[in-house]
């Protein structure tokens, strides 16, 4: 386990709850993100591979959920912490480690107000995690100040055109996010990003794409984010049966859509942003 220091359990606790933070943790509650997140964990293992990342390497996921990075990266012999804001993730994750037997230090906490010193690893990750902060000037800063000089931050973040971020305009148009919250889609754009890591030594940037895979037809993998996929759970309970059946035709259009894996599987690919900055 990553022996990083901690802030003070007063700095890191300090002041009152925080109402966009706490949706943000309610969100992720809600059903139980492990069931989709095993469709692309081979993806995920691609992406830090794609790092090589060398023994004893420190490493935090940020928004770590399952652990589809911190799982890999740990088998790779670093030192690595993972972090998110949703308790039951965080259970299932420690759950996943103990299993194979990897030493990784999972933690709750924010990614707007990360518990650790400045400069306190090499590399820093995120899939589909720091996107969803509510406030992405907050978690980028967080980001920066936790890598060390030279260390590099790797992202993976859905694209407005990929097939998630379509998919996500979907849901929005139906419940749209609170009043002054900025897209989670401003991550998959590289002049957003940018400016948002400004102040690296360097960044580079490539279009992925990876491949979500299920067992289940395209209807039956809406079902599953309808009952497991957090921000879907949300939005269907805050719809009437009409609202609510006229989403779910919308996205079994769009998984059949863009289905690749016959009458019987859903095999679907969508685009990201892969960012990788040099601090």
């Amino acid at each position: 386990m990553l022996n990083t220091t901690l802030l003070s359990a007063q700095q890191s606790t300090a002041g009152p709850t925080d109402p966009i933070t706490e949706r943000v943790r309610s969100t992720w509650m809600l059903g139980d993100f492990g069931r989709v997140a095993v469709g692309y964990a081979s993806g995920a293992a691609d992406f830090i591979a794609r790092l090589e990342l060398t023994h004893g390497e420190r490493v935090l996921d940020v928004a770590c959920g399952t652990g589809n990075l911190a799982l890999p990266a740990a088998r790779a012999g670093t030192l690595t912490t993972g972090i998110d804001i949703a308790p039951n993730l965080v259970a299932q994750a420690r759950a996943l480690a103990a299993i194979e037997g990897l030493s990784i230090g999972f933690e709750l906490g924010d990614a707007e107000a990360l518990p650790y010193a400045d400069a306190s690893f090499d590399t820093v990750v995120s899939m589909f995690g720091v996107m969803f902060a509510p406030r992405a000037e907050r978690s980028s800063a967080e980001l920066l100040r936790v890598t060390r000089t030279g260390g590099r931050i790797a992202l993976a973040n859905w694209t407005s055109t990929g097939f998630i971020g379509q998919m996500l305009r979907v849901v929005v148009g139906y419940l749209p996010p609170p009043p002054g919250t900025a897209s989670v889609l401003q991550w998959g754009d590289e002049a957003t990003v940018r400016k948002l890591l400004s102040g690296v030594a360097a960044v580079h940037f490539v279009r992925r794409r990876i491949t979500f895979n299920y067992p289940c037809t395209p209807e039956a993998t809406v079902r599953l984010f309808r009952e497991w996929y957090g921000p879907t759970v949300r939005a269907f309970a805050a719809l009437d049966n009409t609202k609510g059946a006229s989403l779910e035709a919308e996205l079994v259009s769009l998984w059949n859509e863009h289905n690749r894996g016959g009458s019987d599987a859903t095999r679907v690919e969508s685009e990201y942003l892969e960012t990788i900055a040099i601090r």
